[in-house]
């Protein structure tokens, strides 16, 4: 049983969360802390530069409200929308926060994730605790 669990959700997999909450309430210790957290690629620079700033902050609140509406019978589940890497910024808040299970979704391998490799596979590969991982 687990005292801390992450849940990452990509952004565009909100239909992912649900089985994710499911499980990690089966691997919860009684008063576990659950947090959800929702990684926004990170845009290069020199992309960034050409749009307007307000794009990312309404691409920002546009996640987090379908998350939220999705967590709306989970009041005790914190939710974090952040922007980065979505391996790196996994794999640190693992470590911030002391987290000893990652519970997340991962696709069938196909042939482009050998050669770059999935996040799922990435957070799997380097976490420092135990991963479940749905197909």
């Amino acid at each position: 049983m687990s005292k801390t669990i992450l849940l990452p959700v990509a952004p565009d997999h909100s239909e992912a969360l649900a089985p994710a909450l499911e499980v990690a309430r089966k691997l919860a210790d009684p008063g576990a802390s659950i947090t959800v957290i929702a990684v926004i690629e990170a845009v290069p620079i020199y992309v960034a530069a050409e749009l307007p700033e307000a794009i990312f902050a309404e691409t920002r609140e546009n996640v987090e409200k379908e998350l939220k509406g999705l967590l709306a019978d989970a009041p005790d589940v914190k939710l974090d929308v952040v922007t980065g890497h979505a391996p790196n910024t996994i794999l640190d808040r693992i470590k911030e926060d002391g987290v000893d299970l990652v519970v997340l979704r991962s696709h069938k391998p196909g042939l482009q994730d050998w050669v770059i490799g999935s996040t799922a596979g990435r957070v799997v590969r380097h976490a420092p605790c135990s991963v479940h991982v749905i197909r």
